[in-house]
């Protein structure tokens, strides 16, 4: 992981945190105050029935621990699992899930002044709807995630299904 980075903006905005990873040779962040851990790759039970993106379910300490492939998540193409990619276990509207990733990057300390409103495109990778900003850096541009909004439906799924959250 790259050392933290901070991106200076004039005004009265407050610093927020985001950890940054990388899908496809493209940036992306997450409000770090929603980063439960960081973990390697670990085999997942697939569970009838969900979602293609969906790869399983893993028990992390005695939670089950839905974990979504973010590439298959925006549409895009099928990941070879390697040593590099990461799963970022998320605490999202109070449930627990993960998300694969190619691998992560650093912690970004930014003014909330410097996010800018996503653009409209509609050749985007990632439905507007679930971008929360974008962050203009020097060489790159950061797309900020709204991760409840990515999941939210899958989230519901999950618990409607009875799955129990706790392994006893």
């Amino acid at each position: 992981m790259k050392e933290e980075q901070e991106v200076k903006v004039e005004g009265d905005g407050s610093t927020m945190q985001y950890l940054t990873f990388n899908i496809k040779g493209q940036e992306y962040a997450v409000d770090i105050m929603s980063v439960r851990e960081i973990k390697g790759w670990s085999e997942t039970t697939r569970l009838p029935g969900s979602p293609e993106y969906m790869m399983g379910v893993i028990n992390l300490r005695g939670i089950i621990v839905p974990i979504f492939d973010l590439r298959m998540r925006f549409n895009s193409d099928d990941l070879e699992i390697t040593s590099k990619n990461a799963i970022i276990i998320l605490i999202v509207e109070g449930k627990t899930i993960g998300v694969l990733v190619d691998s992560v990057s650093d912690i970004l300390s930014t003014n909330s002044k410097a996010i800018q409103p996503p653009p409209s495109a509609e050749n985007n990778m990632v439905d507007s709807k679930f971008i929360t900003g974008l962050i203009s850096l020097d060489d790159r541009m950061v797309i900020v995630l709204d991760i409840g909004s990515l999941f939210s439906e899958q989230i519901a799924d999950f618990e409607d299904n009875n799955i129990e959250n706790t392994v006893s």
